[in-house]
């Protein structure tokens, strides 16, 4: 299944900073790539900013730094290329996750260059809107469904849609879940795929050791409640690419117990649109109850996969593979 699979990292000796985490990955048409994560002294400190880096020719561009606000935490950015090849850079922005604000910045010069950041939805005061963590689909019908999610009062995912490249947004009904012992399962970071013109679907993390799954029929406008998966999954990212032959790809910590262990990560596929999977490849083995990788990144190319992800905290590993 797996041809080849080579590994780097974004950076190594000369790290911007002492810690980083929540990588994201966009490869770009003319073979160049893009990685951007937030990094600082230590999450949630007011010296966390995004940082961006470009590879090229094999070699990976100095990082750059991405601010809204150089004196508040920075957290999860999502890279997403529009139609005319603009390249959108979307973050948050908060003290604590109730009160992140979503900001979005453009390079039109494939990444090399990013605008001033502006508010994605002006006075928004919701937690957060857009992708919280894992990148946004175009659908058949031309629409962009963000993955989106708050944690404030209780964990729960939503969609919101943009029907004009990301310049506006419609957020959609939050997605409730079946109870769990008479209580609703916290459901957070969703990762979509569309299987069928309408038919778009996502799974998301949880804290119950299973990650949960919704379905829509409609191109995303309403949704089941979500249903526990076979897939394991002690409340850590996770990130699904669907492949040309509609083939799912998942990357996760396939972990049901010990909350916080964010080893191993590994590959999985699903050939009946995510009922089963299988695993076909360990990137990080678990070697020390210490080990961190985490928060993954995929994006599908035909069938090559660009992924990123925190590597112990202080890295932004990188692996191209081919299917």
């Amino acid at each position: 299944m797996v041809i080849k699979a080579v590994k780097e990292f974004v950076f190594d000796k000369n790290a911007p900073t002492p810690q980083c985490h929540a990588s994201t990955v966009l490869p770009m048409p003319d073979k160049t790539t893009i990685a951007a994560w937030f990094g600082g002294t230590g999450e949630e400190r007011d010296d966390v900013n995004i940082w961006v880096s470009r590879r090229s020719g094999g070699v990976w561009s100095e990082p750059v730094l991405v601010s809204a606000d150089m004196n508040t935490p920075h957290w999860n950015p999502v890279l997403f290329a529009a139609a005319d090849g603009t390249v959108l850079l979307f973050f948050k922005v908060g003290k604590k996750v109730p009160v992140w604000k979503t900001y979005v910045s453009k390079s039109r010069d494939g990444g090399l260059t990013w605008g001033n950041p502006r508010e994605l939805v002006q006075g928004d005061e919701s937690g957060g809107r857009g992708p919280v963590k894992n990148k946004p689909i175009r659908i058949s019908n031309g629409a962009i469904l963000a993955p989106a999610s708050v944690e404030s009062p209780h964990w729960i995912p939503f969609i919101d849609i943009s029907t004009d490249e990301c310049e506006t947004w419609s957020n959609q009904p939050l997605i409730l879940s079946k109870k769990r012992a008479g209580k609703p399962v916290p459901m957070i970071q969703p990762a979509l795929w569309e299987s069928e013109p309408g038919k778009i679907h996502m799974l998301l993390r949880t804290s119950v050791r299973s990650a949960y799954r919704s379905d829509s029929d409609d191109y995303g406008k309403t949704w089941s409640r979500a249903y526990p998966t076979a897939v394991r999954n002690n409340n850590s990212g996770l990130d699904v690419t669907k492949l040309p032959d509609g083939s799912l790809i998942l990357i996760s910590n396939p972990v049901a117990k010990d909350q916080g262990v964010r080893a191993p990560l590994t590959l999985m596929i699903s050939r009946d649109n995510g009922a089963e999977w299988e695993e076909i490849f360990v990137l990080e083995k678990r070697r020390s109850s210490d080990d961190e990788f985490s928060y993954p990144a995929i994006v599908s190319v035909g069938r090559k996969l660009y992924i990123t992800y925190t590597w112990q905290g202080t890295k932004i590993a990188y692996w191209e593979i081919e299917l």
